[in-house]
């Protein structure tokens, strides 16, 4: 019997749900970042450890990785990420309600970051399970949109509420707003359409296993996820350090937020104009390679600007190239390793990604000795460059 398609107007709702979810987890790892000093000084701890409220994000994912795919793609996301943004907006009031107690604190958003990789890993398993295959990279692009505008709500309104509120407040805000998240996820999530978009979505996926070993004997994969670990290192590193990066030319932390979302607001626009031409074009290469060469002289001018002008035009470049290669990335990702599930590409992407916890921690380790981020920054400039030259030699997936 001949199968039949249709491409179903709920798809949006559902992205909507996803996107929602992702966003307010983003706002709860990047809080602290652009009030580093407050919360240190709030807690009584040093800035290091105030740190690690975004880096434990980083930690808790690479040994969490593998095992959430695996719950993905054996039970379905609606379970697996309900579960998890319930547990993020619970854990979320959770680290408000801490007070002043920093390991309350730490422990709370520990369990955030356990969560997270559910959430993370999903990326392209809806958009493969509602979407046709000319529109999953814009869909994925969609969701990249929201993650980056949760951390840029977290940039930005983390230092104006922090003026008018202590910094357990300022949680207790962010976890009530993760909670109506999870709720609104939680009410309107499908498993899959009743009929398939597309033949695509129908073709038989390897399990967890079989599909785990095939990614891995796939070169190209290979290959971007060592890209996945330099473009996500940069991301974290310069969302997690952003005060202490501008710090040193007189730029206080409502700047560096600023700065923090001017580079995201650049992203946005990059993750919603770039992927709809890889869709279009239905070639994933030539974009990957663009944004990973476009991302250079923003990283040189966050390195070396000396007014906030300057740094301002460098960020919008930076997360306008280097963002954008994240939904195109993670489309072809999920298209060069078939037939392993998408929540195991997906989760194996995301976990090189956040392996990069190394170069966030190298950054600031380099800043010690230096005095400057500058040294950090250059470096991974080159880093950037070496990307984008093993891009050109990923294989465009023509299927």
């Amino acid at each position: 019997m001949q199968q039949t398609y249709k491409v179903f107007p709920y798809r949006w709702i559902i992205l909507g749900a996803t996107m929602f979810v992702n966003m307010t987890i983003q706002v709860l790892w990047i809080a602290y970042s652009p009030i580093t000093s407050s919360a240190a000084s709030y807690y009584g701890v040093s800035e290091m450890a105030v740190g690690f409220f975004a880096m434990c994000f980083m930690i808790a994912f690479i040994p969490l990785s593998i095992p959430a795919s695996w719950l993905i793609d054996r039970y379905g996301y609606v379970l697996t990420v309900g579960a998890a943004s319930v547990a993020v907006g619970l854990l979320g009031v959770a680290r408000g309600a801490a007070g002043q107690h920093f390991a309350r604190a730490m422990v709370a958003t520990c369990g955030i970051a356990a969560a997270q990789p559910f959430l993370l890993n999903s990326w392209t398993k809806i958009p493969a399970a509602w979407f046709p295959a000319r529109e999953r990279a814009t869909a994925v692009g969609l969701i990249t949109i929201a993650s980056i505008l949760g951390t840029a709500i977290g940039l930005v309104l983390s230092p104006i509420l922090a003026s008018s509120m202590n910094i357990a407040q300022v949680q207790m805000v962010y976890g009530a707003a993760a909670s109506v998240a999870a709720l609104v996820f939680v009410l309107v999530a499908k498993e899959k359409p009743r009929l398939p978009p597309d033949e695509s979505a129908c073709r038989e996926r390897a399990f967890m296993v079989e599909g785990l070993k095939h990614a891995l004997k796939t070169s190209s994969f290979v290959r971007f996820l060592a890209i996945v670990f330099v473009g996500m290192g940069i991301f974290n590193g310069v969302t997690t350090w952003v005060e202490g990066i501008v710090r040193p030319r007189g730029i206080g932390s409502a700047q560096a937020g600023i700065l923090g979302a001017v580079m995201l607001g650049g992203g946005i626009i990059g993750a919603a104009i770039i992927p709809i031409f890889s869709d279009k074009a239905t070639k994933r290469k030539p974009y990957i390679v663009l944004g990973l060469t476009g991302a250079i002289p923003g990283l040189v001018g966050l390195a070396l600007a000396p007014g906030f002008g300057l740094l301002t035009v460098s960020a919008f470049v930076l997360g306008f190239f280097l963002i954008a290669v994240n939904p195109v990335g993670m489309q072809y990702a999920a298209e060069v390793a078939r037939p392993t599930p998408e929540g195991t590409s997906n989760g194996l992407v995301t976990l090189a990604g956040q392996i990069s916890v190394l170069l966030v921690y190298a950054m600031e380790a380099i800043n010690n000795v230096t005095g400057t981020f500058t040294a950090s920054l250059i470096t991974v400039a080159v880093l950037l460059g070496a990307s984008a030259l093993l891009a050109t030699s990923l294989k465009e997936n023509d299927a």
